[in-house]
């Protein structure tokens, strides 16, 4: 079952020298900075948050995504998975990223490139770099301070604020991109593994080594077609800097990694083998790993050609699971019973006033009898939401809550969500009824992508429970590949042939 619990939970920067070379071991990459310059200080600006999405061939990855794992308590339970990629410039580290994210089919990912972390150069640092004399491959060119913090940050589930450089005018633009935890993290860059409290934070250490020919041809092409120098001044920039760094700072760090993969990108068997490790780790730390069970009954439920009650029997099972699920997540204490033998058992019991269930009419009404048969004397209210049509806005058209709703854990329940407008709407009118947004937890057997994002960006703390997240929404706001109208399947009633989610009873944008 695919689980996703969603909650939201200056450095001034010193001025690097052009030197190739150092005093410092692989002990300590990164040698004290002595200089008669002052610091110059980072202007820093409110931003605004980047599309956070990232599309690979096959799917579409949350880059900002939510730290999906919580205990009972609605807090982070587990860290985040860190990998890290280091390489000579032009290794081929973000074809691998994008390769490893595409192959580990998990919903939120961060990329977080080593690129985005220079230092802020002075006025006769710009003067250098423009002709390229500045030496943006030496440890001191990055801002290690700010990247070991935000890294940090990142990997405890929090939002951080991640600069943007412009290399072709060597600085930082002004407004910076906003990024959330995940359930993996990816961080590439060529000092990756320059800095002890980098190391420190990394699960995974992944070098890729690529033929200096091959990166010098690749660096060519990025540096004249992407960030507009000349051929010589590449050249130049490759034989005083790039090579020298590599060969002083980069290649020795090959030891500490976990795994070295040749060839970079191409070499699939590699990142196989990776992606093959992270899912262990995930699955056996973290436990987000879809069952087979859950996966074969969305087979039968998916299938245009299930006749209605084979859909309605596995709709029920995958309710129950889900439901069942959903308990889990609410806060619990220990209880000692004793045992017909006069032994003590110690387990769990629900700690809190009471639960109440909401569904949205008309389908989440089917997954009353499963909240019902797993929770005793359940409470249940009802929402119906529809589309004005004249407007498209979501409307409240009936309301049915149990009184003293405020102090209960509500699960509220629609069997699919496209867009997430009226799950959103739902969740107003509970906010309303003064429920605590993190006692609030939404459970739906099929749910999009936009409405998985609309949803948990609107109110972070709202818990989200799901046996099946799919990639698009169409211009008709169906799920792509999508299950159908629910309502109609289940109660056995015909839709129009332009139906929509949102014109019928089952208005789960």
């Amino acid at each position: 079952m695919l689980t996703i619990e969603l909650g939201w939970f200056p450095v001034s920067s010193q001025v690097s020298r052009t030197a190739t070379s150092c005093e410092g071991s692989l002990d300590r990459l990164l040698p004290s900075v002595s200089t008669g310059l002052s610091p110059r200080k980072r202007t820093t600006s409110q931003c605004k948050s980047e599309p956070p999405l990232l599309r690979t061939s096959k799917r579409t990855i949350y880059t900002a995504g939510r730290p999906p794992w919580y205990n009972e308590h609605g807090t982070q339970s587990k860290e985040a998975f860190v990998i890290g990629l280091c390489g000579g410039s032009a290794s081929g580290k973000t074809t691998v990223a994008r390769k490893i994210i595409e192959a580990l089919d998990v919903p939120w990912v961060v990329l977080l490139s080593m690129d985005s972390f220079y230092k802020v150069l002075s006025q006769d640092q710009q003067i250098l770099a423009a002709s390229n004399d500045y030496n943006f491959d030496h440890p001191d060119a990055f801002d290690f301070d700010l990247l070991t913090h935000t890294l940090r940050k990142l990997k405890q589930g929090k939002s951080v604020k991640i600069p943007v450089y412009d290399f072709t005018t060597h600085g930082r633009q002004k407004e910076w991109k906003t990024v959330y935890g995940a359930s993996v993290i990816i961080f590439e860059g060529i000092m990756a593994f320059a800095d002890k409290e980098l190391l420190q934070l990394l699960d995974m250490k992944i070098f890729v080594d690529t033929d200096s020919d091959i990166r010098l041809v690749r660096r060519l092409r990025r540096d004249i077609t992407e960030r507009g120098r000349d051929i010589e001044g590449v050249i130049k920039q490759y034989n005083k800097f790039v090579k020298p760094a590599f060969e002083q700072y980069i290649e020795p760090t090959m030891r500490l990694a976990d795994i070295v993969v040749p060839r970079g990108g191409g070499n699939m068997v590699a990142i196989d083998l990776i992606v093959q490790h992270v899912h262990s780790q995930l699955e056996e730390v973290r436990g987000i790993a879809l069952t087979d069970s859950v996966n074969g009954k969305h087979i039968l439920v998916q299938n245009k050609e299930t006749s209605r009650d084979e859909f309605i029997f596995y709709s029920k099972r995958l309710m129950r699971l889900l439901i069942e699920r959903a308990l889990s997540f609410l806060p619990s204490q220990v209880h000692i019973v004793q045992t017909p033998q006069g032994e003590d058992y110690e387990g769990r019991t629900f700690h809190g006033k009471r639960i109440t269930g909401v569904s949205i009419l008309r389908a989440g009404e089917t997954m009353e009898p499963a909240l019902r048969a797993v929770c005793k004397d359940v409470r249940i209210g009802k929402i119906l939401i529809q589309t004005n049509q004249d407007t498209g806005e979501p409307e409240l058209h009936y309301l049915r809550l149990p009184k003293d709703i405020s102090e209960d854990h509500v699960i509220l329940m629609d069997c699919t969500v496209s867009t997430g407008a009226a799950a959103m709407m739902a969740v107003r009118v509970l906010l309303d009824h003064d429920v605590q947004e993190d006692k609030i937890l939404l459970v739906s057997l099929l749910m999009a992508e936009m409405g998985v994002h609309s949803v948990a960006y609107a109110f972070p703390q709202v818990k989200i429970i799901t046996t099946a997240v799919d990639k698009k929404v169409n211009d008709l706001f169906h799920i792509i590949p999508g299950i159908g109208n629910f309502g109609d399947r289940y109660f056995g009633t015909d839709a129009p042939p332009d139906w929509s989610d949102e014109e019928m009873d089952e208005p789960s944008y």
